[in-house]
């Protein structure tokens, strides 16, 4: 078993892997209240209060690695009863108070929900506290200190806030569905759905090929995931799952940097459209700027618009990539045609891991369709690299000034420049992740190398032109 990250994705890991066991076995229902049971064997409790407790908060992350609330759209969700442990006072006085004779504290509270203790120092009434942070900025010894919970400081769009009862509740209006908040919580309360049962029955139900062909389509990020064995033994594994066919996400990036530029060069500014979470972000919160995104699919849709239209027979796709946003994305009219399931890499390594597949010790399965340009969409400045080379390879005379923007901060300050009209560029190409896919929520790995080993993928292309790739691609469905 592999090396992870944090206990809680070990945690998740290990969840995900039973319940894909039983849903290949074709017994998860039955099998539903026992998983708990060995995920906490017990009899003493190793990560919460009691044995019960954590049982309980088992029960709830195979719910969501079920699927979870249907009814709820949002991908990302709370798990109420794993969200205790954080500090519920965000203002809290430490022992660096002096009691200094200033009470700049006291004389700044709106509220007056500070005062002085017998001994001096001073004492916050939570029941008063708004919790508007002015003590915090004028006390000369720093003595009060602000606790913001991980989830809401790691979400930049201020979708996560504590609801009444001091648990974390999502703002559906506000979410991105970037998973931010499912990296950084570190008792995992807060997870993304899965869809990964859905995934592995269309699997099953294709019956081999004779319903429908199943086709995983897999993002260019892959290639930084894992390192006991190689991206063709990865590739090959992919297959031995069940999946008639594989094919390079990267494929629809080279589709898709070929028709951006055109759509730059016409209308003179563009957003790019490939990042799901940075497109919601305009959306939801620039809505004056929605008219300034690519019209184009992301080469996610686009790679399996591409299948399914040219397939001799019926098929069902299935995305795998790092991304929550992704299986957000998939829900849209305009994405659900074209894509069935969207599964993170937590799931496809827990999908190979319930089908004991040994991986170092497979044969390679080589993918040979996607260029260079297409490939390097996997991490931060690809997508503008890409665009610049289809300018360059179909002669348009037309000078790209592209802002790179990694991460949803970086993101917010190009779109507000472009909003006022600060901005001297005519191209703003948006990550919610910082570094790109290799940083997206549900990678396995986050690695500084990350990058080199997407570019080393790129480099080992056989198409090294976009036309190129395109011209020669057939699908082979």
């Amino acid at each position: 078993m592999r090396n992870f990250e944090t206990n809680v994705q070990l945690l998740k890991y290990r969840v995900l892997k039973e319940v894909a066991a039983r849903a290949y076995e074709g017994n998860l229902m039955e099998s539903y209240y026992e998983i708990p049971k060995i995920i906490s064997p017990g009899p003493k409790a190793k990560l919460r209060c009691c044995i019960y407790k954590e049982r309980a908060i088992a029960q709830e992350r195979i719910r969501l690695a079920m699927g979870g609330d249907r009814r709820n759209p949002n991908v990302i969700e709370v798990i109420p009863i794993a969200c205790d442990e954080c500090p519920v006072e965000r203002y809290q006085v430490s022992e660096s108070c002096r009691g200094c004779i200033s009470q700049r504290c006291i004389k700044n509270c709106p509220k007056d929900a500070i005062s002085k203790t017998k001994n001096g120092k001073v004492v916050i009434d939570h029941e008063l506290c708004i919790e508007c942070g002015r003590c915090a900025k004028v006390c000369p010894y720093g003595a009060i200190t602000e606790h913001v919970r991980p989830c809401e400081r790691s979400c930049k769009v201020g979708a996560i806030a504590m609801n009444e009862e001091k648990k974390a509740e999502i703002n559906i209006d506000k979410c991105i569905a970037c998973g931010a908040c499912v990296s950084a919580c570190p008792f995992g309360a807060v997870m993304d759905k899965s869809f990964m049962v859905d995934a592995i029955n269309m699997i099953k139900n294709s019956r081999g090929g004779e319903n429908y062909r199943t086709v995983a389509i897999v993002a260019p990020a892959l290639a930084s995931q894992f390192d006991d064995c190689s991206l063709g033994q990865v590739i090959t594994a992919i297959r031995n799952l069940g999946f008639d066919y594989v094919v390079e996400a990267a494929m629809g990036a080279d589709m898709v940097a070929d028709k951006e530029c055109e759509e730059l060069v016409e209308k003179g500014f563009l957003t790019s459209s490939c990042c799901p979470a940075f497109v919601s972000y305009i959306q939801k919160q620039m809505p004056e700027l929605e008219e300034h995104i690519s019209h184009n699919l992301s080469p996610m849709a686009e790679i399996g618009r591409y299948v399914k239209i040219n397939a001799e027979m019926p098929v069902k796709t299935i995305f795998i990539g790092p991304c929550t946003a992704k299986k957000a994305e998939q829900q849209k009219p305009t994405v659900d045609l074209w894509i069935d399931c969207v599964l993170t890499f937590e799931e496809l390594q827990a999908m190979i891991d319930a089908r004991e597949i040994d991986m170092p010790s497979l044969d390679e399965t080589t993918l040979v369709d996607a260029s260079p340009w297409g490939r390097i969409f996997g991490r931060s400045g690809g997508l503008t690299e890409a665009v610049l080379e289809a300018v360059k390879e179909k002669g348009l005379d037309f000078a790209v000034k592209a802002e790179v923007c990694s991460g949803i901060e970086e993101c917010k300050t190009a779109l507000l420049r472009a909003k006022v009209g600060k901005l001297d560029k005519n191209f703003i190409e948006g990550m919610a992740c910082v570094g790109g896919c290799v940083g997206g929520a549900c990678s396995l790995t986050h690695e500084a190398k990350s990058r080199v080993k997407v570019d080393q993928y790129g480099k080992n292309a056989e198409n090294k032109e976009i036309k190129t790739a395109i011209d020669k691609y057939q699908v082979k469905v």
